[in-house]
């Protein structure tokens, strides 16, 4: 079977998670994967890039 993850790097967690329910993003060519990181091996949402800034400009509208 084909490894359907693609390959994400430079991990880093979100500035404003808290300390407590953090998640990370990850880069990959044209992808950004969101996790959770008290629970890496939990699953990890992929999302391009495009996808993921319309996401974080309208959480920061709402703000």
């Amino acid at each position: 079977m084909a490894d359907l993850q693609p390959a994400l790097s430079a991990w880093r967690t979100a500035r404003r998670s808290g300390g407590e329910n953090c998640v990370e993003v990850g880069l990959g060519t044209g992808l950004v994967g969101i996790r959770d990181t008290k629970n890496r091996d939990g699953g990890t949402l992929v999302v391009d890039q495009h996808t993921f800034a319309a996401f974080v400009a309208s959480v920061k509208c709402a703000y």
